[in-house]
Formats: C-alpha cells, structure tokens, sequence
C-alpha cells in the first residue's frame, strides 16, 4: 500500500510539471490555419461566381460555409489590429493606417501598432498550449518590440510594411521593404515569389513540430492579389483576352454571376456607375489594351493564390492534419483601388526603380495596379471600394469549413465582423481571454453557435457597430447604417441608409427618417468618445 501512494504521489507531482494546456488538452481541439488574402474582391472567387479560376478554395467553401455579409475595416491595417484582437482598431491602437496629417505625439488608439489594451490572439493562443506560426504581411508596427513575435508568434517570416514587391525588396515607399523572421531581420530570397515563398515557410513551421501533439494556429498572411500585379512568367498569360470587353461589361457579369451564385439576393439592383470613371467604349484602343492586361495579371495572380492555398490544403491532407484543422479563409477589406505609379506620394521612388511599359507589365521590374476602374468591378453590387467606409470598402468574401462547423456548402447571410474571428478561435481552442483590467474586453463574438447551426445570427438588432478611419466614418444599428463619404469629416456629410432594401447604398433616407439620423449620431457621439477617436478638427 506504502509503495501504491508513493507511485500516486510520483505521478501527481510529474503532473504538477506539466504545463496547464497539457493537463486540460481535449484532443479534439482543432489545428486553425488562417488565410488571408490582401485586396481580394468581393465578386473574385469562383464560389462567389467569378470567372477566375480558384478551384481549392472553391472545394474548401463546398466543405464548409461561406458569408455574405463579412465585414472588415476599409484598409489593410485597421482590419488586421482588428482580426487579431477581437477589438475595435482604436482600441487595438490602429486608428490610422498611415497619419496624414502626422501626430506629434501617439495617443491612445493612435500607436501604429497593437496596443497594451488588448491581448493579441496569438498571445492567448499561445497561452492556451498552441504552436503559433505566421508567414507574409504583418503591417502592425515596424520596430522589434511590435514584431510578430512580440505579438506571440512562435515562428514568423514576412514583411513588415503595408507593401513589398512579390519578387525582391525594392519596397515601394521612400526605402527598400523590411523582412523579420523570428524577430531578426532578415534579406529577401533571390529569385522567390511572395506567395510561394510564404507557403513554403508555412509549411516548413508547421511541419517541424508535426510529431509533438501540440495543437497549431497557422497565419498565412498573403500579400497577394495585392498590388504590384506582379505574376510568375509562366502564368502571365493565364487569362489572356479574358477581359477584353472591359470593366464595365465585368461588373455587370459579376453582379449578375453573384445573383446566380446565391451570394446576393436575386432582387438585387446594380447601383449606378461611378461617374469619375472614363466608360470603357470611350478609351483609345491602345488604352483598352492596358487596362485589359491589368485585369488579366489580376486574375493569374488570384489563380496562382489559389494554387499556394492547395499547396496548404494537400500538406495538411497528406500528413492526416486536415480533418483536425478548422479553416478560415478572408479578404482584409473591399477591392482595392490604389495607382502609386501614376498618383499619390511615391511616384517619384516608384518610377526610379520600376517600368510599366507593356511588355514588362506583371514582371518583377512592373508595377501595375488595377485602380479604381477594375475595383467597381470587383466590388459589385456594391458602392465604391477600399479605403471608404461603404459596403463596397469593408464587406469581403469569407470562408469557415473545419471542426466546429456543422453544414456544408451553404451560405450564411447574416452580419459578421472581422472582431469576431478571434474570440471564435479563442473559443474552439479551450483558450481564455485575460478577464483584468490589463486589457479590455473584445468586442467581437464568438461564432461558434452560428457555425454549429444553433442560431441564424450572433448579432442583435440593437446591436452598434462603429468605425472611424482616414476620416470615413460608419454608425450601423440592425439595419439602419450612418456613412460618411468624401473629405474633410463632419457629422453633416452622414448619410442614412436601411441596407435590408439598399445594401448599394444609392438613397439617403436623412430627410424622411431625422429621428432615427438624430439617434445614431448620438450613438456616433458616444462611442467617438469611449475609443478615443480623433477627429481633424480635434488636432
């Protein structure tokens, strides 16, 4: 008997030294692989009716489900702070992407990296027993202490800008791109291509622990379809004369092609053409010819993302990870609209070290983008794209398939936030989220009862959401939605829109509903305050 509790007390004191996760870990707790595409559109994925080629993503959405109305922030860096902390961007300390005009100081909300007001998902991921592993674009602090790693990512590679080349790290703004992995800085590959060179590293993290019994939270990060259009040789010319009848005979056969697909409901309305916008019957040809090729290297580089998450897919299938590994796959905010090579404050740095001159279009020495003229395209059916706080700049195509999510290939159409991504993963992964007051609490919701089919919705009618960037503004309540669109801010551009009949957001309806303009505003003037946000006239 003496010997009997001397094993028991043996084996109680091993278990004392066993890490907590170790001790509590449900076998069943799921690998989670995040992937994110930068700038994908609305209407780009086959699943949602594109005519691009994206097979595997295709067959990851028959597996699992798909949401119509997923909502981000309307750039890169607001909806990463958000996706990674369950938070609003201000809380999150990314209330401007870039501050133009510049901040003498970094208030709160205003840090340029994630804040100490919350806990980054990795952290807790971490935290809850996971490996934590992260390749591509990180765009959430520059210097070591706001790094990947600092950020609790066990293994990282990537770069550390909003933008890079997809071949070297020539950069884009005043200097070559940053690269950290591990925390350390590092050098570009010769001759590597983003999207390849971020999968391998993927799978290279997560296959050097396999054996363990630890379960992994993968982030690929992708900087694809983003600009520069920069597409390997060989498939440049995938989708050749595809897009020759121009961007406005596209929108048209996205919308229609997003109605049959289910995504949007069959009544829906094609809101008017952006008028700022040249029709494509009045350019030259040789100006067709162009603005044609950019749709083609657009679409081959969307081509060549879904090929990269196969890649991902059949590793996981191959090693018998696959059915243990929930799947989440998102676009960071509407299509994107940006030509630094003709406008904006690098032209100068971009023109020196780049040609876009048609026969080196899609090479590494290009740097084309789509613009806005191929974004509405896009973007459909709705208004406008990235950067603006309409539908058209934060509604983005996302997909879940995986343990946890209990139907297949149907399509939810209820409203989801990007808040929502982490504290659903927190959730399916037995984590738990510091309940102090070190940190604020999230302000997303776990899914996991909508993925399980418990309910319809996770949001309730009453239920705000507000976000300010770049001095786009939007208040949503249910239905009903306040924007703002054009600059300087003022409460007075507030447009009021009911999105169960005008997703689009083509009729303000201010002058017939005051009362309910005047509540939100209220609403506005509240939640400015509690997340710190700042307005121009405030500086």
């Amino acid at each position: 008997m003496a010997k009997t509790r001397l094993v028991l007390a043996s084996l109680l004191a091993l278990a004392s030294c066993v890490p907590a996760w170790a001790q509590d870990a449900d076998a069943s707790r799921p690998n989670i692989l995040l992937i994110v595409a930068d700038d994908l559109g609305y209407a780009d994925l086959g699943v949602f009716g594109s005519d691009i080629r994206t097979p595997n993503i295709d067959e990851l959405a028959r597996q699992g489900l798909r949401f119509s109305q997923f909502h981000t922030a309307p750039m890169c860096a607001p909806t990463r702070s958000m996706l990674l902390s369950g938070n609003n961007n201000h809380v999150a300390g990314m209330g401007r992407q870039t501050p133009s005009p510049p901040l003498k100081t970094h208030p709160p909300g205003y840090e340029g990296h994630l804040s100490d007001r919350v806990a980054p998902l990795p952290e807790v991921l971490s935290d809850a027993g996971y490996h934590t592993y992260m390749a591509g674009k990180w765009h959430l602090g520059v210097e070591p202490e706001n790094s990947p790693r600092a950020a609790g990512f066990e293994r990282s590679f990537g770069v550390v800008e909003g933008a890079a080349s997809h071949y070297d790290g020539r950069g884009f703004e005043t200097g070559p791109s940053t690269y950290r992995e591990d925390g350390e800085l590092t050098e570009w590959p010769e001759g590597a291509y983003s999207t390849e060179l971020y999968t391998d590293k993927l799978i290279s993290f997560i296959d050097a622990n396999r054996q363990d019994g630890q379960p992994f939270f993968a982030f690929a990060a992708f900087t694809s379809p983003h600009w520069p259009l920069q597409v390997p040789e060989n498939e440049r010319d995938r989708y050749a004369g595809a897009y020759d009848e121009g961007y406005d005979a596209l929108r048209e056969l996205n919308f229609a092609n997003l109605k049959e697909a289910g995504i949007i409901p069959a009544n829906s309305s094609l809101p008017p053409r952006n008028e700022n916008i040249t029709p494509w019957d009045d350019l030259t040809k040789e100006q067709q010819r162009r603005e044609s090729r950019k749709m083609e290297l657009y679409a081959a580089m969307v081509e060549n993302l879904d090929d990269n998450v196969g890649r991902l897919l059949a590793y996981l299938k191959e090693n018998d990870l696959f059915e243990n590994t929930l799947i989440v796959f998102m676009s960071d905010n509407g299509a994107a609209n940006a030509d630094f090579y003709n406008r904006g404050p690098y032209v100068d740095y971009i023109r020196e070290r780049y040609d876009n001159s048609y026969e080196t279009m899609g090479g590494p020495d290009s740097f084309v983008s789509y613009d806005d003229e191929w974004a509405q395209a896009g973007a459909a059916p709705f208004r406008l794209f990235k950067t603006f706080a309409t539908e058209g700049g934060i509604v983005a195509p996302m997909i879940m398939a995986g343990p946890g999510v209990a139907h297949r290939d149907e399509i939810r159409h209820s409203h989801v936030s990007v808040m929502d991504i982490a504290p659903t993963l927190i959730d399916l992964a037995g984590g738990q989220y510091p309940e102090d007051s070190t940190v604020e609490s999230m302000r997303g919701s776990s899914l996991t009862p909508l993925l399980s089919g418990e309910v319809e919705s996770i949001h309730a009618e009453d239920e705000v959401f507000v976000l300010f960037h770049r001095n786009q503004a939007y208040v949503r309540q249910g239905k009903w939605k306040l924007t703002t669109i054009g600059t300087p801010f003022s409460e007075d551009r507030f447009q009021l829109f009911d999105l169960s009949t005008d997703p689009a957001e083509t009729t303000d309806l201010s002058e017939s509903n005051p009362d309910k303009r005047a509540s939100l505003i209220e609403i506005w003037r509240t939640e400015r305050r509690e997340l710190g946000i700042i307005l121009p006239q405030d500086l």
